[in-house]
């Protein structure tokens, strides 16, 4: 029975097009805007999410489709929630992943808050994931359309949640939905999509770092396999596990970057076999309901990575996870997520990495 849903909404083509859903299938929609981040207004970023000019965009959508729509100042919680352990794990030598943290600290946290005060049953936002209801709890799944599916960011999600969330995007191909987007006339149908992050736009990340962290930026060297200084880096914030362009130094050979010491400031360079990994290590674990460990898995070590099966045990509050074949650069700060085909079974933080499966659980 249609009832009150909130839902986010940026002003971009999905989240417009979920809200065009709702209220064209008799729900009494709000529609609510974060402003989490400003960009310099001398047009140097053409701001994509969160920002003053989408939410001007949101506010026409919501006209055009006649909705109310609110906008709430949620920027100091965007910088200490998002921004400063952003800053503080390049500092680290880690690559972190911030739409999980954020989606998790700041969005859905405060939007179910803002649901309470509205009244809304529902929350609804422009993720492209599905849900089902089996044995009484609700499970969250793949999207249809693969090369969207934004399960991943969504892995930490509770019951209590999922019971209130709603997902119109879920079943529909990406095409389809700016295809309905320009049928409906909506502001916004034709803009593009923007691949970084929503407070980094030009993908710059070590100037971003450098902005935010310029006394605390250690200059160190660079070293091969065999531990001799080839060069030096102004700081490990500009290097990843795995990175093989702009590491400014040419050994002759196809180098990736295999270790990074941030108490030494030392970044190591390697073969790409340097980087195969046969089991991880998780933090940070949060498994679905009535999913119990070990387990087999489908894995992905990254949003984009390929999934491959391994073995999860339980270790401590996290887990390892042991890889049935070895996988390419598990990057400390991303996020191992598990799947049983397109049902999310669970995930964690990936913390480090071994290149033999340990033969005793690590301490």
């Amino acid at each position: 029975m249609p009832g009150r849903v909130l839902v986010a909404m940026s002003g971009g083509v999905d989240s417009s097009v979920a809200a065009a859903r709702l209220a064209r299938a008799g729900h009494d929609v709000i529609g609510v805007t974060l402003h989490l981040w400003d960009y310099p207004d001398d047009g140097s970023v053409r701001a994509r999410c969160c920002a003053p000019e989408d939410l001007h965009d949101a506010r026409r959508v919501a006209d055009r489709l006649g909705i109310p729509h609110y906008a709430f100042d949620r920027r100091e919680l965007f910088a200490d929630t998002i921004v400063e352990p952003f800053v503080e794990d390049y500092l680290a030598g880690r690559t972190p992943s911030p739409c999980v943290r954020c989606n998790r600290g700041v969005k859905l946290a405060e939007l179910f808050a803002l649901a309470d005060r509205l009244g809304a049953e529902q929350v609804a936002t422009g993720h492209y994931a599905r849900l089902r209801e089996h044995d009484g709890r609700i499970e969250l799944l793949r999207a249809r359309d693969p090369s969207k599916d934004q399960s991943y960011f969504l892995h930490w999600v509770g019951q209590e949640q999922l019971r209130r969330l709603c997902f119109p995007l879920g079943d529909s191909e990406k095409s389809a939905v700016r295809d309905e987007a320009r049928a409906l006339e909506l502001p916004g149908a034709h803009k593009g999509e923007s691949q970084e992050l929503c407070f980094v736009p030009n993908g710059r990340y070590d100037a971003f770092i450098e902005q935010h962290a310029a006394d605390r930026l250690r200059p160190g060297p660079i070293v091969d396999a065999s531990g001799r200084v080839v060069g030096a880096h102004r700081g490990v914030h500009a290097f990843t596990l795995g990175q093989r362009k702009n590491l400014g130094v040419a050994l002759g050979e196809r180098a990736y970057v295999v270790g990074i010491d941030p108490e030494s400031a030392t970044v190591r360079l390697g073969p790409r076999e340097a980087l195969e990994a046969a089991a991880a290590e998780v933090t940070e674990l949060a498994l679905a309901e009535g999913v119990t460990l070990p387990l087999r898995a489908e894995v992905q070590v990254r949003y984009r990575a390929r999934p491959v099966t391994a073995e999860v045990r339980a270790l401590g509050t996290g887990a390892i996870v042991l890889f049935d074949t070895k996988v390419i650069s598990v990057v400390p700060g991303q996020y191992a997520v598990f799947y049983d085909g397109e049902r999310l079974l669970g995930g964690g933080r990936s913390a480090r990495s071994f290149p033999t499966a340990p033969t005793e659980l690590p301490a």
